[in-house]
């Protein structure tokens, strides 16, 4: 369409495999064309028009449709080797490739995008990460994923398998001023739907936009409906507790429109070409216009940095699972949460636009087919003219209970939802749920009988700081949890136990690899369990995060402490709930450290034995990092 680039975001490689790839893109228009796949040679290996059933189209504005493309191959397609694929669109100027409609996502002197696929589902090398907060000063570590596969455009054999995004892709709870300007830009360029909705003084973001608050000022417009007045007053201590705890909540998302517009913000450079910063300074009051100012430097680099992100997402398979902040902070940290956030149909419809997002742009990609049923109930919701019957948009997305999925790789991938799967608390409303029930884990357990080997990703760490879990268990023991977000697995007793069980189980996987984020530091511990001659070897790795750290000197003294008190020799190990478990630390390139502290990137080399698998991150100023 005229006056619109044919192509806004992507293309991502999602759930790719030898007889099937998977495809998320953004267009501007109705997509029709082709895709087509070449070997090393330059020869098609298939091609496949987009006008088929296996194109899945959803229009979320006038100029806005996301798309999810997935192919079937007759024959497997070569594994270990270098594949490259071509997306096709028609458009005003005729049938354009990727060469005419995103030049920037190919590298110099590249045709086509290049990926390849493990043979036989054998990974050997993987790169994980979480918390890609935009406004955080620290450079985006997507820019080093992007370094590393033009360094190995040509190297199959150094090439990771796979990416994975453990939580936090996006922040639609913690938003800078500018990037919401940026946000309401986009929205307005491409015509992406309003709403209407109940339990506000407004009903819609076009009357939420002329309010003073809209910017900086949210958090005085967010809910805090006590939904059970006597619960509440318990749980809080008749306090004005707001459902929404994030300590960014002033800009937090609200509409649908504005996670979308996130969306693509974060992933494609495009959208950044109708952001004008400077006109945002219009809109917002004089009290904020000097934090304005700041942010706005700090946004400007990650826009300049998002080509890098989108050309990297094109040249591997990303497999994603949300965390708190792709939907909102503290989500379902406990059951008077839960029961505040879900009784208010303001907070419900927010809540639920974020996961609608989340499963447009990055849920469905994982693993398509999982998701049919859902796409059944929801896709009819969406029109040309609108969402229509968005109550039941959300109730679809908030009942769907398959978020987890697995892959039949070697060794097995489990990825965990670790949010809409709770052990609520039965004794207090305010104790923090398990991250986990007894019969998703029983499910769990089930899932890993008879595997030889493990990678398990776990948004939040298995085995984490000791040091910091006692602080969380004693801010909760005073009623406090929101305050220190007490999400650990060893906080709910019930979950504790569960899956530590489950590493002790006699059928348990002999090799086992956790990879986590959410914490916004980085770590490496080897685990066995004590008093067993044969036991699971267990690989905790954590990589966190992207952009965003951890207040360093607070974190060094974390570190300093939890060393002094939970050493291997120390007394304090019998009180927790690991005291089964024998913990090794690496240290950071061998020194005496433990907890590793910049926004980086986590590279996996798998070994056949855990002990000599490789584990490093690659810092955003490019540093490399091992964990020895």
């Amino acid at each position: 369409m005229a006056g619109f680039p044919p192509l806004l975001a992507g293309p991502v490689l999602r759930h790719c495999h030898q007889q099937q790839l998977t495809l998320w893109f953004v267009t501007s228009s109705p997509a029709r064309g082709a895709f087509q796949t070449f070997d090393n040679n330059g020869h098609c290996l298939l091609e496949q028009p987009l006008e088929t059933a296996e194109l899945n189209s959803v229009q979320v504005g006038q100029h806005c449709f996301i798309h999810l493309l997935r192919v079937q191959a007759s024959e497997p397609l070569p594994g270990n080797t270098l594949l490259s694929y071509e997306l096709q669109l028609d458009t005003d100027e005729g049938r354009q490739g990727l060469t005419e409609l995103a030049p920037g996502l190919l590298y110099p002197g590249q045709p086509r995008p290049v990926f390849q696929l493990p043979k036989d589902g054998k990974l050997s090398r993987l790169l994980h990460g979480s918390c890609r907060k935009p406004h955080h000063y620290q450079s985006d570590a997507m820019i080093t994923v992007d370094n590393k596969l033009h360094r190995t455009l040509t190297k199959a054999e150094q090439r990771p398998d796979l990416l994975l995004f453990s939580g936090d892709q996006v922040y639609v709870d913690d938003v800078a001023g500018p990037m919401l300007v940026a946000v309401h830009q986009v929205i307005d360029k491409l015509g992406l739907f309003d709403e209407n909705w109940q339990g506000a003084d407004c009903q819609t973001l076009a009357e939420l936009r002329q309010l003073t608050d809209c910017y900086y000022g949210r958090e005085g417009l967010l809910p805090d409906d006590k939904a059970n007045q006597a619960l509440m007053e318990s749980f809080f201590e008749g306090a004005r507790k707001p459902i929404f705890t994030s300590a960014g909540a002033h800009n937090h998302l609200v509409a649908l429109s504005e996670v979308i517009a996130m969306y693509l913000l974060a992933w494609s450079d495009t959208p950044w070409q109708w952001v004008d910063l400077d006109i945002g300074e219009a809109w917002i009051g004089d009290s904020y216009k000097a934090r304005y100012e700041r942010e706005c430097a700090t946004i400007d680099d990650f826009a300049d940095g998002v080509k890098h992100a989108r050309r990297a997402m094109a040249h591997i398979p990303v497999y994603m699972i949300f965390d708190d902040h792709d939907v909102t902070d503290d989500w379902n940290l406990t059951r008077g949460w839960e029961e505040a956030a879900y009784g208010n149909p303001f907070s419900r419809r927010i809540i639920g636009n974020a996961l609608v997002g989340y499963w447009l742009c990055q849920g469905w990609g994982n693993q398509p087919d999982n998701y049919q049923h859902l796409a059944e109930q929801v896709l009819p919701c969406f029109t040309d003219s609108g969402i229509e019957e968005h109550d039941n948009l959300i109730d679809a997305v908030l009942n769907w209970k398959h978020w987890h999925y697995h892959l039949n790789t070697s060794p097995k991938l489990v990825v965990l939802d670790t949010r809409t799967h709770r052990w609520r608390s039965e004794s207090s409303p305010g104790k923090p749920s398990g991250l986990m029930d007894w019969e998703t884990l029983s499910e769990l357990q089930q899932e890993l009988i008879g595997q030889e080997s493990v990678i398990m990703v776990s948004p939040a760490p298995v085995f984490g700081v000791k040091l910091i879990e006692t602080i969380q268990r004693v801010f909760t023991f005073f009623g406090k949890p929101l305050v220190v977000d007490a999400e650990n697995w060893m906080a709910h007793p019930g979950a504790a136990n569960v899956i530590l069980n489950i590493f002790r189980h006699q059928k348990t996987p002999p090799r086992f690899i956790i990879l986590s984020g959410d914490v916004h530091y980085s770590f490496a511990y080897d685990v066995t369990l004590r008093f067993r001659q044969n036991s699971p070897q267990i690989l905790q790795i954590t990589a966190s995060g992207i952009k965003n750290a951890f207040p360093d000197r607070l974190l060094r003294w974390f570190d300093r402490i939890n060393r002094w008190l939970y050493g291997s020799r120390s007394p304090l190990n019998v009180f927790t709930k690991r005291r089964r478990m024998k913990i090794k630390r690496r240290t950071p390139n061998g020194g005496p450290e433990v907890l590793f502290n910049h926004a980086a990137i986590g590279e996996v080399e798998l070994a056949q034995n855990i002990e000599e698998t490789q584990v490093r991150v690659h810092t955003s100023d490019g540093e490399v990092v091992e964990f020895k």
